[in-house]
Protein backbone atom coordinates (compact mmCIF):
# COMPACT_ATOMS: atom_id res chain seq x y z
CA UNK A 1 0.00 0.00 0.00
CA UNK A 2 2.78 2.38 0.32
CA UNK A 3 4.63 1.89 -2.47
CA UNK A 4 1.41 2.66 -4.69
CA UNK A 5 0.58 6.19 -2.20
CA UNK A 6 4.40 6.93 -3.00
CA UNK A 7 3.81 6.08 -7.01
CA UNK A 8 0.58 7.94 -7.10
CA UNK A 9 2.62 11.11 -5.39
CA UNK A 10 5.15 10.77 -8.01
CA UNK A 11 2.49 10.61 -10.85
CA UNK A 12 0.66 13.70 -9.41
CA UNK A 13 4.45 15.78 -9.11
CA UNK A 14 5.30 14.70 -12.64
CA UNK A 15 2.12 15.73 -13.71
CA UNK A 16 2.13 19.17 -12.14
CA UNK A 17 3.49 21.98 -13.80
CA UNK A 18 6.85 23.62 -12.43
CA UNK A 19 6.15 26.86 -10.46
CA UNK A 20 7.75 28.93 -13.36
CA UNK A 21 5.59 27.98 -15.66
CA UNK A 22 2.32 28.56 -13.93
CA UNK A 23 0.66 31.84 -15.63
CA UNK A 24 0.33 33.66 -12.38
CA UNK A 25 3.99 33.05 -11.78
CA UNK A 26 4.28 34.31 -15.26
CA UNK A 27 2.87 37.36 -15.17
CA UNK A 28 3.93 39.20 -12.59
CA UNK A 29 7.54 37.96 -13.57
CA UNK A 30 6.56 39.50 -17.07
CA UNK A 31 5.64 42.55 -15.43
CA UNK A 32 8.37 43.43 -12.96
CA UNK A 33 10.29 42.88 -16.16
CA UNK A 34 8.20 45.68 -17.86
CA UNK A 35 8.53 47.70 -14.33
CA UNK A 36 11.88 46.77 -12.80
CA UNK A 37 10.84 49.02 -10.16
CA UNK A 38 7.16 48.92 -8.84
CA UNK A 39 7.08 53.13 -9.33
CA UNK A 40 7.09 52.46 -12.70
CA UNK A 41 3.79 50.30 -12.93
CA UNK A 42 0.68 51.91 -14.90
CA UNK A 43 3.10 54.52 -16.60
CA UNK A 44 4.12 56.35 -13.17
CA UNK A 45 7.34 57.04 -14.17
CA UNK A 46 9.59 56.42 -11.30
CA UNK A 47 7.15 58.73 -8.71
CA UNK A 48 5.74 56.87 -5.39
CA UNK A 49 1.95 58.16 -5.44
CA UNK A 50 -0.33 56.20 -3.05
CA UNK A 51 -2.81 55.03 -5.82
CA UNK A 52 -5.04 51.91 -5.99
CA UNK A 53 -3.54 50.83 -9.56
CA UNK A 54 -0.77 49.83 -7.83
CA UNK A 55 -1.82 48.53 -4.77
CA UNK A 56 -4.20 46.25 -6.38
CA UNK A 57 -1.76 45.00 -8.70
CA UNK A 58 0.93 44.57 -6.01
CA UNK A 59 -1.76 42.92 -4.10
CA UNK A 60 -1.82 40.32 -6.94
CA UNK A 61 1.89 40.11 -6.43
CA UNK A 62 1.84 39.68 -2.85
CA UNK A 63 -1.08 36.53 -2.88
CA UNK A 64 1.58 35.08 -5.73
CA UNK A 65 4.18 35.57 -2.97
CA UNK A 66 2.49 33.89 -0.45
CA UNK A 67 1.14 31.26 -2.38
CA UNK A 68 4.74 29.98 -3.80
CA UNK A 69 7.05 31.72 -1.35
CA UNK A 70 9.02 33.69 -3.86
CA UNK A 71 10.96 36.12 -1.94
CA UNK A 72 11.42 38.57 -4.71
CA UNK A 73 8.04 39.26 -5.20
CA UNK A 74 7.50 39.77 -1.64
CA UNK A 75 10.67 42.83 -1.96
CA UNK A 76 9.46 43.86 -4.93
CA UNK A 77 6.21 44.87 -3.35
CA UNK A 78 7.21 45.82 0.21
CA UNK A 79 10.02 48.58 -1.78
CA UNK A 80 7.18 50.55 -2.89
CA UNK A 81 5.15 50.69 0.09
CA UNK A 82 8.30 51.16 2.39
CA UNK A 83 9.19 54.14 -0.16
CA UNK A 84 5.65 55.31 -0.37
CA UNK A 85 4.98 55.39 3.91
CA UNK A 86 7.25 57.89 5.97
CA UNK A 87 9.40 56.45 8.73
CA UNK A 88 6.29 56.44 11.51
CA UNK A 89 4.05 54.59 9.04
CA UNK A 90 1.85 57.27 7.66
CA UNK A 91 0.68 57.28 4.27
CA UNK A 92 2.68 59.92 1.69
CA UNK A 93 2.46 60.13 -1.90
CA UNK A 94 0.12 63.20 -2.08
CA UNK A 95 -2.59 61.09 0.00
CA UNK A 96 -4.98 63.59 1.75
CA UNK A 97 -7.71 61.99 4.29
CA UNK A 98 -9.59 65.16 3.58
CA UNK A 99 -10.49 64.43 0.06
CA UNK A 100 -12.15 61.10 0.77
CA UNK A 101 -11.75 59.09 -2.18
CA UNK A 102 -12.60 55.59 -1.61
CA UNK A 103 -9.99 55.04 -4.31
CA UNK A 104 -7.05 55.99 -1.96
CA UNK A 105 -8.45 52.78 1.01
CA UNK A 106 -7.59 49.89 -1.38
CA UNK A 107 -4.37 50.11 -1.32
CA UNK A 108 -4.18 49.58 2.52
CA UNK A 109 -5.72 46.30 1.98
CA UNK A 110 -2.19 44.62 1.13
CA UNK A 111 -0.61 46.09 4.14
CA UNK A 112 -2.66 43.91 6.48
CA UNK A 113 -0.91 40.57 5.22
CA UNK A 114 2.10 42.36 5.36
CA UNK A 115 1.59 42.91 8.85
CA UNK A 116 0.87 39.56 9.66
CA UNK A 117 4.01 38.32 7.81
CA UNK A 118 6.27 41.27 9.55
CA UNK A 119 4.41 42.60 12.78
CA UNK A 120 5.88 45.92 11.27
CA UNK A 121 4.22 48.93 13.02
CA UNK A 122 4.55 51.04 10.46
CA UNK A 123 2.02 49.24 8.35
CA UNK A 124 -0.34 48.87 10.92
CA UNK A 125 -0.56 52.30 11.20
CA UNK A 126 -0.99 52.78 7.63
CA UNK A 127 -4.23 50.11 7.88
CA UNK A 128 -5.61 52.46 10.44
CA UNK A 129 -5.15 55.73 9.01
CA UNK A 130 -7.24 53.92 6.41
CA UNK A 131 -9.78 53.06 8.65
CA UNK A 132 -9.96 55.76 10.28
CA UNK A 133 -10.91 57.62 6.27
CA UNK A 134 -13.95 55.15 6.06
CA UNK A 135 -15.06 56.35 9.71
CA UNK A 136 -15.20 59.82 8.50
CA UNK A 137 -16.38 58.95 4.72
CA UNK A 138 -19.18 61.29 3.62
CA UNK A 139 -22.57 59.18 3.11
CA UNK A 140 -26.22 59.71 0.98
CA UNK A 141 -29.06 59.84 3.08
CA UNK A 142 -29.43 56.04 3.17
CA UNK A 143 -25.62 55.41 4.53
CA UNK A 144 -23.89 54.73 1.42
CA UNK A 145 -20.44 56.62 0.77
CA UNK A 146 -19.96 58.71 -1.33
CA UNK A 147 -17.31 58.22 -3.80
CA UNK A 148 -14.72 60.90 -3.69
CA UNK A 149 -15.64 64.38 -1.88
CA UNK A 150 -15.86 65.90 -5.37
CA UNK A 151 -18.78 63.36 -6.26
CA UNK A 152 -21.30 64.38 -3.53
CA UNK A 153 -23.79 62.00 -3.11
CA UNK A 154 -22.90 60.02 -5.87
CA UNK A 155 -22.33 55.99 -4.85
CA UNK A 156 -20.18 54.30 -7.38
CA UNK A 157 -20.06 50.29 -7.83
CA UNK A 158 -16.02 50.64 -8.53
CA UNK A 159 -16.19 52.12 -4.60
CA UNK A 160 -17.46 48.90 -3.18
CA UNK A 161 -14.43 47.00 -4.53
CA UNK A 162 -12.01 50.12 -3.03
CA UNK A 163 -13.40 50.07 0.17
CA UNK A 164 -15.02 47.11 1.83
CA UNK A 165 -12.23 44.18 1.33
CA UNK A 166 -10.43 46.21 3.41
CA UNK A 167 -13.49 47.26 5.69
CA UNK A 168 -14.46 43.55 5.95
CA UNK A 169 -10.93 42.31 7.00
CA UNK A 170 -10.55 44.88 9.43
CA UNK A 171 -13.35 44.09 11.17
CA UNK A 172 -12.49 40.20 11.18
CA UNK A 173 -9.20 40.59 12.41
CA UNK A 174 -10.44 43.23 15.16
CA UNK A 175 -13.32 41.68 16.23
CA UNK A 176 -15.42 44.71 15.25
CA UNK A 177 -18.54 41.87 14.32
CA UNK A 178 -20.70 45.38 14.37
CA UNK A 179 -19.26 46.80 11.23
CA UNK A 180 -20.83 44.21 9.08
CA UNK A 181 -23.62 45.60 9.36
CA UNK A 182 -22.56 48.80 7.50
CA UNK A 183 -20.77 46.84 5.32
CA UNK A 184 -24.25 44.79 3.76
CA UNK A 185 -25.76 47.95 4.23
CA UNK A 186 -23.14 49.37 1.38
CA UNK A 187 -23.73 46.41 -0.75
CA UNK A 188 -27.70 46.83 -0.10
CA UNK A 189 -27.90 50.40 -0.55
CA UNK A 190 -25.55 50.24 -4.11
CA UNK A 191 -27.81 47.54 -5.11
CA UNK A 192 -30.79 48.94 -5.33
CA UNK A 193 -30.12 52.31 -6.55
CA UNK A 194 -27.80 50.78 -9.47
CA UNK A 195 -29.98 48.08 -10.45
CA UNK A 196 -31.44 47.84 -13.55
CA UNK A 197 -34.50 46.16 -13.94
CA UNK A 198 -34.89 45.54 -17.96
CA UNK A 199 -31.43 44.04 -17.98
CA UNK A 200 -31.00 42.27 -14.50
CA UNK A 201 -27.39 44.32 -14.46
CA UNK A 202 -26.32 46.72 -11.97
CA UNK A 203 -25.45 50.39 -13.99
CA UNK A 204 -22.25 51.99 -13.38
CA UNK A 205 -23.29 54.95 -10.49
CA UNK A 206 -26.26 56.73 -9.38
CA UNK A 207 -26.66 60.48 -8.00
CA UNK A 208 -28.66 60.86 -5.06
CA UNK A 209 -29.29 64.49 -6.24
CA UNK A 210 -30.33 63.61 -9.64
CA UNK A 211 -28.66 66.45 -10.35
CA UNK A 212 -25.52 65.53 -12.76
CA UNK A 213 -25.55 65.35 -16.47
CA UNK A 214 -25.05 61.86 -16.62
CA UNK A 215 -27.71 60.78 -14.25
CA UNK A 216 -31.15 60.21 -15.30
CA UNK A 217 -33.40 62.64 -13.72
CA UNK A 218 -36.08 60.01 -11.94
CA UNK A 219 -33.57 57.81 -11.10
CA UNK A 220 -30.61 59.13 -10.76
CA UNK A 221 -28.88 56.47 -12.09
CA UNK A 222 -26.44 56.82 -15.20
CA UNK A 223 -26.90 55.61 -18.78
CA UNK A 224 -25.21 52.07 -19.09
CA UNK A 225 -23.45 49.07 -17.04
CA UNK A 226 -19.98 49.20 -17.65
CA UNK A 227 -18.08 46.14 -17.44
CA UNK A 228 -15.83 46.89 -15.07
CA UNK A 229 -17.69 48.73 -13.12
CA UNK A 230 -19.74 45.72 -12.06
CA UNK A 231 -16.34 43.55 -12.22
CA UNK A 232 -15.45 45.69 -9.52
CA UNK A 233 -18.92 44.87 -7.47
CA UNK A 234 -18.60 41.68 -8.30
CA UNK A 235 -15.14 40.56 -7.01
CA UNK A 236 -15.91 43.08 -3.65
CA UNK A 237 -18.72 40.70 -2.87
CA UNK A 238 -16.91 37.43 -3.37
CA UNK A 239 -13.71 38.73 -1.48
CA UNK A 240 -16.12 39.93 1.30
CA UNK A 241 -18.22 37.41 2.15
CA UNK A 242 -15.99 34.84 3.62
CA UNK A 243 -15.14 37.00 6.21
CA UNK A 244 -19.07 37.87 7.02
CA UNK A 245 -19.78 36.17 10.54
CA UNK A 246 -22.16 32.95 10.30
CA UNK A 247 -25.43 33.47 10.93
CA UNK A 248 -25.33 37.65 10.32
CA UNK A 249 -28.48 38.34 7.84
CA UNK A 250 -25.94 40.22 5.47
CA UNK A 251 -23.64 36.93 4.56
CA UNK A 252 -27.03 35.20 3.28
CA UNK A 253 -28.09 38.69 1.38
CA UNK A 254 -25.00 39.67 -0.30
CA UNK A 255 -24.33 35.73 -1.26
CA UNK A 256 -27.46 36.50 -3.12
CA UNK A 257 -27.00 39.27 -4.99
CA UNK A 258 -23.91 37.81 -6.16
CA UNK A 259 -25.51 34.77 -7.11
CA UNK A 260 -28.25 36.80 -8.81
CA UNK A 261 -24.76 38.07 -10.72
CA UNK A 262 -23.13 35.11 -11.32
CA UNK A 263 -26.49 33.77 -13.02
CA UNK A 264 -26.97 36.97 -15.13
CA UNK A 265 -23.85 37.25 -16.70
CA UNK A 266 -24.17 34.44 -19.11
CA UNK A 267 -27.19 36.22 -20.75
CA UNK A 268 -24.63 38.63 -21.71
CA UNK A 269 -21.06 37.31 -22.56
CA UNK A 270 -20.17 36.75 -26.27
CA UNK A 271 -20.81 33.17 -27.25
CA UNK A 272 -17.95 32.72 -29.75
CA UNK A 273 -15.41 33.46 -26.88
CA UNK A 274 -17.50 33.40 -23.43
CA UNK A 275 -16.05 36.77 -22.66
CA UNK A 276 -18.13 39.85 -22.07
CA UNK A 277 -18.02 43.47 -23.57
CA UNK A 278 -17.14 46.78 -22.17
CA UNK A 279 -20.63 48.12 -22.56
CA UNK A 280 -22.08 44.98 -20.83
CA UNK A 281 -25.82 45.67 -21.70
CA UNK A 282 -25.17 46.22 -25.33
CA UNK A 283 -23.55 42.95 -26.01
CA UNK A 284 -22.74 42.71 -29.71
CA UNK A 285 -23.88 46.53 -30.50
CA UNK A 286 -21.15 47.77 -33.13
CA UNK A 287 -18.61 49.56 -31.89
CA UNK A 288 -18.55 47.57 -28.89
CA UNK A 289 -15.50 44.76 -27.85
CA UNK A 290 -14.70 42.42 -25.97
CA UNK A 291 -12.87 44.10 -22.73
CA UNK A 292 -9.87 42.06 -20.81
CA UNK A 293 -10.50 43.45 -17.29
CA UNK A 294 -14.27 43.09 -16.56
CA UNK A 295 -13.68 39.63 -18.47
CA UNK A 296 -10.53 38.97 -16.00
CA UNK A 297 -12.48 40.06 -12.77
CA UNK A 298 -15.43 38.12 -13.69
CA UNK A 299 -13.42 35.13 -14.31
CA UNK A 300 -11.84 35.20 -11.42
CA UNK A 301 -15.81 35.70 -9.38
CA UNK A 302 -16.38 32.36 -10.97
CA UNK A 303 -13.30 30.53 -10.04
CA UNK A 304 -13.67 31.99 -6.09
CA UNK A 305 -17.55 31.68 -6.32
CA UNK A 306 -17.09 27.99 -7.14
CA UNK A 307 -14.12 27.01 -4.85
CA UNK A 308 -16.56 28.87 -1.89
CA UNK A 309 -19.39 26.48 -2.57
CA UNK A 310 -21.80 29.35 -4.09
CA UNK A 311 -24.22 28.64 -6.80
CA UNK A 312 -22.49 28.80 -10.45
CA UNK A 313 -24.72 28.69 -13.10
CA UNK A 314 -24.64 25.01 -15.03
CA UNK A 315 -23.91 26.85 -18.52
CA UNK A 316 -20.39 28.21 -16.77
CA UNK A 317 -17.51 25.64 -16.31
CA UNK A 318 -14.97 28.18 -14.53
CA UNK A 319 -12.14 26.13 -15.32
CA UNK A 320 -12.77 26.14 -18.99
CA UNK A 321 -13.99 29.78 -18.56
CA UNK A 322 -10.70 31.11 -17.10
CA UNK A 323 -8.77 28.54 -20.49
CA UNK A 324 -10.99 31.03 -22.86
CA UNK A 325 -9.78 34.05 -20.99
CA UNK A 326 -6.30 32.95 -21.66
CA UNK A 327 -6.28 32.25 -25.16
CA UNK A 328 -8.76 35.41 -26.10
CA UNK A 329 -6.05 38.02 -24.02
CA UNK A 330 -3.13 36.39 -23.34
CA UNK A 331 -0.57 37.22 -26.00
CA UNK A 332 2.93 35.84 -25.46
CA UNK A 333 6.00 37.56 -26.56
CA UNK A 334 9.06 36.24 -28.47
CA UNK A 335 11.08 36.64 -25.19
CA UNK A 336 8.55 34.57 -23.44
CA UNK A 337 6.71 37.59 -21.52
CA UNK A 338 3.01 37.49 -20.76
CA UNK A 339 0.75 40.54 -21.89
CA UNK A 340 -2.78 40.94 -21.00
CA UNK A 341 -4.67 42.78 -24.33
CA UNK A 342 -7.40 45.04 -24.67
CA UNK A 343 -7.82 46.49 -21.41
CA UNK A 344 -9.78 50.15 -21.45
CA UNK A 345 -7.24 52.48 -19.67
CA UNK A 346 -9.81 54.03 -17.73
CA UNK A 347 -13.43 55.19 -17.48
CA UNK A 348 -15.41 57.28 -14.80
CA UNK A 349 -18.26 59.66 -14.82
CA UNK A 350 -18.32 63.53 -14.96
CA UNK A 351 -15.23 65.03 -13.61
CA UNK A 352 -13.26 67.77 -15.46
CA UNK A 353 -13.82 65.61 -18.46
CA UNK A 354 -17.36 65.84 -18.44
CA UNK A 355 -17.31 62.35 -18.66
CA UNK A 356 -21.00 61.45 -20.08
CA UNK A 357 -21.37 57.85 -19.59
CA UNK A 358 -23.26 57.31 -23.31
CA UNK A 359 -22.26 54.15 -25.14
CA UNK A 360 -20.43 56.13 -26.94
CA UNK A 361 -18.30 57.71 -24.55
CA UNK A 362 -17.13 54.08 -23.33
CA UNK A 363 -16.02 52.51 -26.04
CA UNK A 364 -13.95 55.69 -27.11
CA UNK A 365 -11.89 55.43 -23.45
CA UNK A 366 -8.24 54.41 -24.17
CA UNK A 367 -7.68 50.81 -25.05
CA UNK A 368 -4.04 49.64 -23.56
CA UNK A 369 -1.98 46.56 -22.70
CA UNK A 370 -1.53 45.00 -19.04
CA UNK A 371 -3.45 48.12 -16.93
CA UNK A 372 -2.99 47.15 -13.30
CA UNK A 373 -6.93 46.67 -13.06
CA UNK A 374 -6.77 43.84 -15.19
CA UNK A 375 -3.38 42.08 -14.75
CA UNK A 376 -4.45 42.09 -10.87
CA UNK A 377 -7.61 40.26 -11.69
CA UNK A 378 -6.29 38.17 -14.63
CA UNK A 379 -3.55 37.18 -11.51
CA UNK A 380 -6.32 35.91 -8.95
CA UNK A 381 -8.27 34.07 -11.48
CA UNK A 382 -4.81 32.24 -12.39
CA UNK A 383 -4.22 31.37 -8.49
CA UNK A 384 -7.48 29.81 -8.37
CA UNK A 385 -7.21 27.74 -11.55
CA UNK A 386 -3.74 26.77 -10.42
CA UNK A 387 -5.96 25.39 -6.79
CA UNK A 388 -7.60 23.49 -8.79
Amino acid sequence: MKRIALLAALLVAACAPRTEELLSVRMVRSEIKRAPEATYLDGREGTYKWNYTTGLELRSFFAVYREYGIEEFDAYVRAWYDGVLDEKGHIGGQYKMSNFNLDHVCPARTLIGMYQETRDSRYKVAIEQAREQLRNQPRTEAGAFWHKKVYPGQVWLDGLYMAEPLYAVHAKITGHDEDFDDIALQFRVAAEKTYDPATGLYRHAWDETKQMFWADPVTGQSAHCWGRALGWYTMALVEVLPFFPEGHPGKAELKGILEGILATLPKYADPETGMWYQVLDSPGREGNYLESTCSAMFTYAYLRAAREGYAVPESIDPKALYEALVKRFIREDEDGTLNLTDCCAVAGLGGKENRSGTFEYYINEKIVENDPKGVGPFIWASLEYEKL
